[in-house]
Parts: C-alpha cells; sequence; structure tokens
C-alpha cells in the first residue's frame, strides 16, 4: 500500500478534476502489475495495473489507495475490471466519498467473490486528496489562503510597493504550490494592480509530468465587472471564470466574452461584496477540487473570518516592514485574547532566506 500511495502522489500535478490514486498488483509475493491515474479521461490506476499484469492478475492481489470505481464517467468503471480480470483479493486504504461509488464499488468486489479489506489508511490517503474529499463531504473545495509577509506581519508598504518581500526561491517555490490547484482565486484590484496572470510558470520537465502542463482555472472576483479584456490574465493559456453581481452589466462584458471569460452572477453580501459561501460552493459545483487564494489584505481576511479557510501557507521573510505598512490579513480584532482563532502548525520549511509556515484551523 505505501508503493501504491507514493505512485498516486505522482498524479499531484495532471489528476484534477478527479482524485490521485495508485494501484500495486501483487501475486506470490512478486508485484506484477502497478499505475496511477494521471489525467481525468486517461485510464484508471487499476486498468493500468491490470494491463501490466496481464494473464499473471489472475489470483493475485490488488494494493488501490481508493475504492475502485462503480460507474462509468468519462472511463468504464474500475471495480468489474477487478472482477472480470480474476484477481481474488481487494485491499484498499479508503472507501470513496463520492455518493456515485461511495461503498458500491467494495459490494460488487464482495458480491463476485473477491475477498475485500477496506479502509487500512484512510489518513494518508484522504490526505493525498484533501480537495476532492471536501467536495464531495462538504459540498466546498479545499481553501488555501497564500500569504507572503515580513517578520511584523506586513504584506507591502505603505505606498503599496510589495514586490518583492519574499526571494526568489520563496516565489519559485509558489509555482509548485500553484501547479497542484485546481483553481488559484484573487480580487480584481490585486489582478489589476499587479497585473496578476496567476497561471503556472513551469515546465513539464520542472514539474516532472508527461504532457502538457495543466494551468488552474483563473478566478477573479469582480463584482463590478471593471476587468479589461486586455488585461495580463487573458496573454496566459487557461480559463478565466468571473464572478460578478451582474454578468450582463459593465462596460467590458460584451468584450470579456469574446475572450472566453466565463462571467457568473453572485448574491451580494454585507460587507464582502459578493457571497463568498455561494463561489466556494459554485466551485464545487464546477468540479473544483482545491483552491488557492491569492489576494489582498481584505479578501484573504474574508476568506479566514467567513471561516472558509482550510489551509493558511505563509511566506515569512526576514525583514521588517513598520507598523505604517500593510497588513497581510485584515481581520476584525476578537473581543478578548480567549477569542482568537488558534491555527496549527503543520509544516516549516526553511525556502531559500524565507520560512513557509503551513496551518491548518485548530477548531
Amino acid at each position: 500500500m505505501a508503493r501504491a500511495l507514493a505512485l498516486a502522489e505522482r498524479g499531484r500535478y495532471t489528476t484534477s478534476p478527479n482524485p490521485r490514486v495508485g494501484c500495486v498488483l501483487v501475486r506470490d509475493g512478486e508485484v506484477i502489475g502497478e499505475g496511477f491515474h494521471a489525467r481525468a479521461g486517461e485510464p484508471h490506476a487499476e486498468v493500468l495495473a491490470l494491463r501490466q499484469a496481464g494473464p499473471q492478475a489472475r489470483g493475485a492481489t490488488a494494493y488501490v489507495t481508493l475504492e475502485p470505481c462503480s460507474h462509468v464517467g468519462r472511463t468504464p468503471a474500475c471495480a468489474p475490471q477487478l472482477v472480470e480480470a480474476g484477481v481474488a483479493r481487494v485491499v484498499t486504504a479508503m472507501s470513496d466519498p463520492n455518493p456515485r461509488v461511495a461503498g458500491r464499488g467494495h459490494a460488487i468486489l464482495r458480491d463476485a467473490g473477491v475477498d475485500v479489506l477496506e479502509d487500512i489508511a484512510p489518513a494518508t490517503a484522504r490526505a493525498l486528496n484533501p480537495g476532492f474529499v471536501s467536495r464531495m463531504e462538504r459540498g466546498r473545495p479545499w481553501v488555501t489562503v497564500k500569504i507572503a509577509q515580513s517578520l511584523d506581519g506586513r504584506s507591502a508598504l505603505a505606498s503599496g510597493e510589495s514586490q518583492w518581500i519574499t526571494g526568489e526561491a520563496a516565489r519559485r517555490d509558489v509555482q509548485f504550490l500553484r501547479a497542484r490547484q485546481c483553481a488559484v482565486l484573487s480580487g480584481i484590484d490585486t489582478v489589476l494592480t499587479d497585473s496578476a496572470r496567476l497561471n503556472v510558470r513551469l515546465s513539464a520537465d520542472e514539474l516532472g509530468i508527461d504532457g502538457e502542463v495543466r494551468q488552474p482555472t483563473r478566478v477573479v472576483l469582480d463584482s463590478g465587472l471593471r476587468l479589461p479584456p486586455f488585461a495580463a490574465i487573458f496573454d496566459s493559456p487557461g480559463a478565466v471564470w468571473l464572478y460578478t453581481r451582474d454578468a450582463k452589466d459593465g462596460v467590458h462584458h460584451e468584450a470579456l466574452l469574446k475572450r472566453e471569460a466565463t462571467l457568473i452572477e453572485v448574491p451580494a453580501a454585507p460587507g464582502l461584496g459578493l457571497d463568498l459561501g455561494f463561489i466556494v460552493a459554485d466551485l464545487a459545483r464546477r468540479e473544483i477540487n482545491e483552491v488557492l487564494v491569492e489576494a489582498g489584505a481584505k479578501l484573504a481576511g474574508a476568506f479566514v473570518a467567513a471561516g472558509l479557510c482550510d489551509e493558511l501557507i505563509v511566506y515569512q521573510a526576514p525583514m521588517l516592514l513598520g507598523h505604517a505598512a500593510r497588513p497581510a490579513l485584515a481581520l476584525p480584532e476578537p473581543a478578548a485574547l480567549a477569542d482568537a482563532p488558534c491555527w496549527t502548525l503543520v509544516d516549516e520549511t526553511r525556502i531559500g532566506e524565507d520560512l513557509r509556515l503551513t496551518l491548518r484551523s485548530a477548531h
């Protein structure tokens, strides 16, 4: 199973919107086939392992990181193919949270006489696919808010100057972080001010993948539909979605449609401009598993304050910008120190001269 989990991780930059899955086939103590799911629409891990094993699959044990699927989607169902190949035993790391599967894959195997051992490493397997699990169980993506800040928690000088607080190594690390996401989200002010493209600027070789680099969907919260059709974000390949109050209003409406931007109407929310809860639910409906928020202090803080941030990734630079500089997060002050939201540090890694901190909500 450890090998299957390692194989699944190889799909970290490519499988969206499908989960990352690995499979290893073993017979008489020898590995006879293995595979991992690389891209939606391409063969699943189990099918690749069966192809490699050929006739030797009969009587073998399959170790799979996720319950084999039972429904026909972009590809045929895997559970019946394991049965047809004559696999004698299937061991899974976790059950599939997708309601279309949710135990049906295991049931198909058992009904055919296959010995099934399930859920032997659920925590590790879930960690491979936080976004897919979140979308299936909570109806919303896994949301990560990324912050680049000074030691004193500032993201820019009072003038707005922010390039560059963190070093080149940290900025390159962000590219790998973006590559894992289904979507990168920002606010219209940040996109306009920084001429942001929100894309992945790494090659397939740098990512260690075969084929083209999968660009995340670029999501911009633009309540007044102010994004011009000549913005830098359109200079890079990949989808651009604009969440706005009125998708038929705004001076750039027709021109944005010609640039193939997707315009999505959102209910207004007091103090937030747009209803963030509606937006994350809508992203899930559009098969977005993982979202990286790269935004200004107000929008980033709004995700945190609304309880919609699952993970904070903070790149902290060894510099001080002073009390007049702009904060990294705009958050309401708690009534008392005991009421302050707490976060659990799950990883700290030095990236060049900077420190990358990964935190998750303690509640």
